[in-house]
C-alpha cells in the first residue's frame, strides 16, 4: 500500500510530510488536523486515531464545515492500492 500525507495551510502551500513526523505533529499537540480522504467504508475499516473522514465526491459539501478555519494546517491521507 502506498501512502500520500500532504501538508497544507491556507495560501496553497503543501508539501508531504513523512508519517514519522505526522506522529510527531500529533503526539506534540501541534495542533495539526488530520483528513482522510477515503470513501466511507474504507474509514470505518482503519483510519488515523481523530482523523476526519472527506470522501473525495464529498470535499465541495463538507469542507467548510469541517475545515473553516483557512489558516489552520492540515495533513491530507488517503491510500492508492496501485
Amino acid at each position: 500500500m502506498h501512502r500520500k500525507l500532504w501538508l497544507g495551510r491556507g495560501g496553497g502551500i503543501y508539501a508531504t510530510v513523512s508519517t514519522k513526523d505526522l506522529k510527531t505533529k500529533i503526539d506534540g499537540k501541534e495542533g495539526v488536523t488530520v483528513v482522510e480522504t477515503l470513501a466511507p467504508e474504507r474509514y470505518r475499516e482503519a483510519h488515523i486515531p481523530g482523523a476526519l473522514n472527506l470522501p473525495p465526491e464529498r470535499i465541495k459539501e463538507l469542507a467548510p464545515q469541517l475545515l473553516p478555519n483557512k489558516d489552520a494546517e492540515i495533513v491530507t491521507y488517503c491510500t492508492n492500492n496501485h
